[in-house]
């Protein structure tokens, strides 16, 4: 499981797929997460604007995310 670390108290779901290298740009994240291809904490979430904070995971074509605060 790859992971990230936020140092705000969250990231937006489309700004998280970019900063973990799943997809190159917004609109794709905007694209991949409005179908419905995109699992947020186990469940299909098709919010882009959906905040994750620490401990949260998200996953996509098979790449499973986990977010950390930076102070992890």
């Amino acid at each position: 499981m790859q992971t990230i670390k936020i140092k705000d108290d969250f990231i937006k779901l489309g700004q998280a797929m970019k900063l973990a290298g799943l997809v190159d740009n917004g609109a794709l994240a905007k694209e991949v997460i409005q179908n419905g291809e995109v699992m947020v904490n186990g469940e299909v979430d098709t919010r882009r604007g959906k905040k994750l904070v620490a401990g949260d995971t998200f996953s996509y074509d098979g790449q499973e995310v986990k977010v950390l605060s930076d102070g992890d």
